[in-house]
């Protein structure tokens, strides 16, 4: 799957949530990139603070959310079906940060 199909692809994951998350959402930066330098099995990150953390007095930078491409194609032996799926995980369990929900949480919820 090329780059322009996989940021449709999590396009088309984030047009899935439920209307109750996207104002929280609205300052969230979601992008595709090719890998993470420092580990490049990783699918996805979230890097902010999570709603759950957030003073009112304090400045933070706006949270992004890094989808990446080359593993989630490898892993999925670049079947556009199963990217898709795939990418949908990604984004829920990248989202779910941003709300707060530790990956202790999401492994028992069966979104590790």
């Amino acid at each position: 799957m090329d780059r322009d199909a996989f940021e449709r692809t999590i396009e088309a994951a984030l047009d899935e949530l439920p209307d109750w998350a996207l104002p929280y959402l609205e300052n969230v930066a979601v992008l595709a990139e090719e890998e993470d330098p420092d580990d490049p099995d990783l699918l996805g990150l979230y890097l902010g603070v999570p709603e759950t953390e957030r003073g009112h007095e304090e400045p933070v930078d706006p949270p992004r959310i890094l989808i990446f491409r080359r593993p989630i194609a490898k892993m999925c032996d670049g079947d556009p079906a199963r990217v898709r799926d795939e990418v949908r995980i990604t984004v829920l369990h990248e989202v779910a940060h941003h709300f707060g929900i530790s990956d202790a949480r999401l492994e028992e919820l069966g979104w590790g």
